[in-house]
């Protein structure tokens, strides 16, 4: 008798599922917040087309890579919308933007704004996607984008804010949530690893005007700041957006945007890490917030099991009745 593996059951196949959706989401968060600690080293010696340009092509190298590795095809027809259009706009354009903006305001203003994005994503998800906005949701990321907000004014200086910076953030944080509703149809019909890989590759093709300012910067940039802006490829982008990519394949835009809110309060720890830079109670105070918003945003409704209905009690038959 030829023996069979058991089926796992929907359930357990389930939470498995979120389980794999949850440890790639965390991923990308960590690998995003050590972001923002090589970018203080590469915005030294780089302009921001050039920063984006290079952290793209490094990027784009190592996935490319991959897929030859793993002899990877073109995505399907289907996919090419949502793939470009998250090349766009969140590869390209929100790169180039964001560290264009973040050298015209100080930190707490650009928290302000560029935290807007999370909650562009749930609106946008709901209205073009369908996605439901539950309460714990929309309370969870109340909660974390206040986290942000303290945060970033905890952290910033005595730097003044620019009219122009503060247009570059909300446009940058436009993009952001643009390009992530518009990467979600596309994963119904692509890989996650197809969907970043090309989405880098339209991104790094859009920075193409920005290679002569990358050529002549590298060769006066310090080793440090270059290999801080190879990590920022390979990392944060490479992995970081392929494991973003996995986790929203099985989830909802808003929530994937959610979960990024725990992001200000691992830079705050890692800068104390890294940098030594010690938080105050109000940074620390802030953090907490991030992370509890995060917690509910994700948290889900329980639902009380119904209790079991009786059996109705049967007579017993009367052959079994004439045993008795």
């Amino acid at each position: 008798m030829m023996s069979t593996t058991p089926t796992p059951p929907p359930a357990t196949s389930h939470r498995r599922s979120e389980l794999l959706a949850a440890g790639a989401a965390t991923v990308t968060v960590v690998l995003w917040a050590s972001a923002f600690v090589s970018i203080r080293s590469a915005g030294d010696a780089y302009s921001p087309g050039a920063l984006a340009l290079g952290r793209l092509l490094s990027g784009a190298l190592t996935l490319g890579a991959f897929c030859l590795l793993r002899r990877e095809g073109l995505p399907p027809r289907a996919a090419w919308r949502g793939i470009a259009i998250s090349g766009l706009l969140w590869f390209g354009f929100y790169m180039v933007v964001l560290n264009w903006g973040e050298q015209q305001v100080d930190a707490g203003t650009a928290a302000l704004v560029v935290n807007v994005g999370p909650i562009l994503i749930a609106l946008l998800g709901a209205r073009l996607l369908g996605d439901a906005l539950p309460p714990r949701l929309l309370a969870g990321m109340a909660v974390s984008f206040a986290g942000a907000v303290t945060v970033g004014l905890s952290m910033s200086g005595e730097g003044g804010s620019s009219l122009f910076g503060v247009v570059l953030c909300l446009l940058a944080a436009m993009a952001y949530a643009g390009g992530v509703v518009a990467q979600k149809p596309a994963l119904a019909h692509a890989s996650a690893l197809h969907v970043t890989t090309f989405g880098c590759l339209v991104g790094a093709v859009l920075c193409l005007p920005f290679t002569g300012q990358l050529v002549e910067q590298a060769a006066d940039a310090p080793v440090s700041a270059t290999l801080n802006m190879v990590y920022l490829g390979v990392f944060p982008t490479a992995l970081a957006f392929t494991t973003w990519a996995y986790a929203l394949a099985r989830t909802t835009a808003g929530r994937m945007g959610a979960t990024t809110y725990a992001v200000p309060a691992l830079v705050v720890l890692m800068s104390w890490l890294a940098l030594g830079e010690v938080p105050g109670l109000l940074t620390l105070a802030g953090g907490a917030l991030c992370l509890a918003g995060v917690a509910v945003s994700r948290s889900r409704r329980r639902t009380a099991t119904p209790p079991r209905r009786a059996e109705p009690a049967t007579e017993p038959r009367r052959e079994d009745a004439g045993r008795a």
